[in-house]
């Protein structure tokens, strides 16, 4: 049974760094690409809540229509910025990772580890060389 969940954009380096990461500790997520499954009304907005964070912080800019759209514009309610994600879910910033801990907007890629239920099985280094776990499972030191 997968009981953890992300919600991915396989051309996002971040969110393809957090999957390897799950997929580091022996676990396979489910994985929802969410630009061709977009989550419905009810999931985005349980998401949001689940992770504890102002919906703003859950839009993305970079890549999207935001400034088109003219969404940093303090004018726009809660439910009207949710209505964006929906109509254009590139909106979503991601990868959003849901575990038995806890739902977390995982930028950087290491924060997925806080909530992952079982512990890294090697080392890790992401696409662009950093390396974040060593070969005993443990967390590189940042210098």
């Amino acid at each position: 049974m997968n009981d953890i969940t992300i919600y991915h954009n396989p051309a996002c380096g971040t969110s393809r760094n957090v999957l390897a990461l799950i997929r580091n500790t022996g676990d396979e997520a489910k994985v929802v690409e969410y630009l061709k499954t977009p989550p419905d009304r009810a999931t985005l907005t349980r998401l949001i809540a689940a992770m504890g964070v102002p919906v703003r912080e859950v839009l993305r800019q970079k890549g999207t229509p935001y400034n088109e759209l003219g969404l940093g514009d303090a004018k726009w309610s809660d439910d009207q910025l949710v209505d964006f994600m929906l109509q254009h879910p590139i909106l979503m910033n991601r990868p959003i990772v849901v575990t038995p801990i806890a739902t977390r907007l995982c930028r950087p890629s290491e924060a997925v580890l806080d909530i992952l239920p079982r512990p890294q099985q090697g080392a890790f280094t992401k696409e662009d060389g950093e390396a974040v776990i060593d070969a005993k499972g443990q967390r590189v030191a940042k210098p």
